[in-house]
């Protein structure tokens, strides 16, 4: 049910302020008729006072029931019905308490057409206001409840982008584990370690959806010494940022697939020594980081580059902020460059 117009205090107060206003504009307007100033003002108040709950009851009616079909039509038959009932009441009622005042009968049956109409053209005001502030709320609660499905959905995506990454990581881990026991025992064990609290954070992780630069590549270091325990000396990294890009947010575990993709890129295809750069920086609301590592071209395409890690952070970017332009990639001179674009966080969708 949507909210009713005198719902908020405020509107309460203006419904009662205007209420008062019009008991005094009939106590004025009868006392210029030479009526009697107690009986003034029992009129007033009383054909007022049932006028307002009259009022009430038709925004209490139309937040219960509003007809799709016709509702003008409905609205025109239910004031004129409210407004002859009001009449009824109100002469009924104020014959019987001056019955003793034929002059004032008198000006009361005279005057009862106009009340009528002034009645009417209240009730008629009174309801369509109401459905135009129903309607509002209506849509309110739709285009609310249709962003937070939205989000359910964004969520539910992120979540399964996130997931798939796992897995791949996961098997690559542990296939390296295994050839390590044999060969090398207690690399195998460190990496086992270094594994363990990998995970580890990825699952604190699972909970949050901001994370800072800093809390970032402290994870991604355990993920890079995994690496380096796997290629040996053939893997460096160098992980250079500027003074205000580690307090910077942006999404958990999006920097470990770009590297990732960075390794296997420079190193899969090659026996060659490959040094993975990470830079960092922040220009006004803007976090840019750069991932770039070497190729050979001569065993290496850069199309390879562009594998599931890149789609899945592009999809996540566009989940988060409704844009296409933040994450790029490049191949020239035997080096693959790919450029992620973060926006300070409030610049995101803001549900989120």
């Amino acid at each position: 049910m949507a909210t009713s117009p005198l719902a908020p205090f405020r509107n309460r107060l203006i419904f009662a302020a205007c209420w008062l206003l019009w008991i005094a504009v009939q106590y004025q307007t009868l006392l210029e008729f030479q009526i009697d100033p107690a009986i003034a003002l029992t009129d007033a108040c009383l054909s007022n006072t049932l006028l307002a709950a009259m009022l009430a009851l038709t925004i209490y009616i139309l937040g219960l029931y509003r007809p799709q079909k016709k509702k003008y039509l409905f609205l025109l038959v239910w004031c004129l019905a409210l407004s002859g009932l009001w009449a009824v009441i109100v002469k009924i009622s104020l014959a019987n308490l001056f019955d003793d005042q034929p002059d004032y009968l008198l000006f009361l049956a005279k005057s009862m057409p106009l009340r009528f109409d002034i009645t009417f053209l209240a009730a008629g005001c009174a309801a369509i206001t109401s459905m135009l502030w129903y309607s509002q709320e209506e849509q309110k609660q739709q285009e609310s409840r249709k962003r937070y499905a939205e989000k359910l959905e964004r969520d539910a995506e992120l979540y399964k982008l996130r997931q798939q990454l796992q897995p791949h990581f996961l098997f690559n881990s542990l296939n390296s584990i295994s050839a390590l026991t044999v060969s090398q025992p207690e690399q195998a064990r460190k990496m086992i370690q270094r594994l363990s609290e990998f995970l580890r954070g990825a699952l604190k992780k699972e909970d949050q959806q901001w994370v800072t630069l800093a809390d970032e590549l402290q994870h991604l270091q355990l993920y890079l010494e995994m690496e380096q325990m796997r290629f040996g000396h053939r893997l460096s990294t160098e992980i250079i940022h500027d003074e205000k890009s580690p307090a910077f947010l942006l999404p958990p575990m999006l920097l470990q697939p770009l590297v990732e993709n960075a390794i296997k890129f420079g190193l899969y295809d090659t026996t060659d020594h490959a040094v993975i750069r990470i830079k960092a920086s922040v220009d006004r609301d803007l976090l840019t980081i750069s991932v770039e590592n070497p190729f050979d071209p001569a065993t290496a395409s850069p199309k390879q580059g562009a594998g599931f890690g890149l789609s899945s952070v592009q999809r996540r970017l566009y989940l988060l902020f409704a844009r296409n332009d933040l994450l790029s990639a490049s191949a020239e001179n035997n080096i693959f460059l790919t450029i992620l674009k973060i926006p300070r966080h409030d610049q995101g969708y803001p549900d989120r």
